[in-house]
């Protein structure tokens, strides 16, 4: 099984990002994925979710219209479009999939907004 983030880096506050997550090793089509990060010194949070089929999203609050969830099955992949980012979304953020007692996750992006 395998998740591998890509897409982070250094962006200036306003900008715009776009984190992809390829997965492996398991029928991805089954599975709810999720983002989630976390920043120095706090716990790691949910940051949006998307059932499998991708017909219901969710969102914390302090992303809700700045980020939008998506995935593409056929290609294994989920997305997390970021825009307007703020120096408080600096963070690792990591891939997540879930269904039943499986989770895996992956080995996280760094995401760092800055001016």
């Amino acid at each position: 099984v395998q998740l591998v983030e890509s897409g982070g880096g250094s962006v200036q506050p306003g900008g715009s990002l776009r984190l992809s997550c390829a997965a492996s090793g398991f029928t991805f089509s089954y599975y709810d994925m999720s983002w989630h990060r976390q920043a120095p010194g706090k716990e790691r949070e949910l940051v949006a979710a998307i059932s499998s089929a991708g017909s219901n999203t969710n969102y914390a609050d302090s992303v809700k219209g700045r980020f939008t969830i998506s995935r593409d099955n056929a290609k294994n992949t989920v997305y997390l479009q970021m825009n307007s980012l703020k120096p408080e979304d600096t963070a690792v953020y990591y891939c997540n999939a879930k269904r039943i007692l499986n989770r895996y996750w992956g080995q996280g992006t760094q995401v760092t907004v800055s001016s």
